[in-house]
């Protein structure tokens, strides 16, 4: 028997004062059963770094040819394309040549990111429109931490630095721009 995916109904109050983005957003994320509650975390965190009306979640880890969120301009275009994890080369190359810009959120151990962003800078360096952003260990299991079935987060950005707040613990987190570099 195939399992569900997890319901999680998320409430941001969202404080972006690099960009001078204020607002409240209100989500309903389904956690596929193959996803860790650090990812899920990835996915909302790179939605709290590029909030927009416009930014979306998408079908995610059940479809090949959508990244996990994208936001597309009024005529369909894909504007920004944003990758959680530690994607292919391939993958890359495929957001750079689709979308106008692509942000990757890579995630997890030293031993996990470093050869696996090693093994692909090479192929991948020529894109002017590509971001690799990296989230130490550390930080993105203290976001997972905070996961529940319904989250209220208030959410501060300031000079990098993201502040993930619930009614009981404050989270912070910087990540690391690995490229462009």
């Amino acid at each position: 028997m195939a399992q569900n995916a997890t319901v999680c109904r998320v409430h941001l109050q969202l404080a972006d004062m690099d960009r001078h983005h204020y607002a409240d957003y209100t989500h309903t994320l389904a956690q596929h059963p193959s996803e860790t509650e650090e990812r899920l975390m990835m996915r909302l965190l790179a939605f709290m770094l590029r909030a927009d009306e416009r930014l979306e979640f998408t079908r995610g880890l059940c479809v090949d040819d959508e990244p996990d969120l994208w936001r597309k301009s009024y005529s369909g275009e894909v504007e920004l394309w944003i990758e959680v994890g530690l994607p292919s080369d391939k993958r890359i190359r495929k957001a750079c040549n689709r979308s106008s810009q692509v942000l990757v959120l890579a995630y997890g151990s030293d031993q996990a990111v470093t050869p696996w962003w090693d093994g692909i800078k090479g192929n991948v360096h020529r894109f002017d429109n590509l971001e690799v952003i990296r989230i130490p260990a550390q930080q993105s299991q203290a976001l997972a931490a905070l996961v529940e079935r319904g989250m209220h987060l208030q959410v501060t950005i300031e000079d990098g630095q993201v502040w993930v707040s619930n009614a009981n613990e404050t989270v912070s987190v910087e990540g690391v721009q690995i490229w462009p570099e």
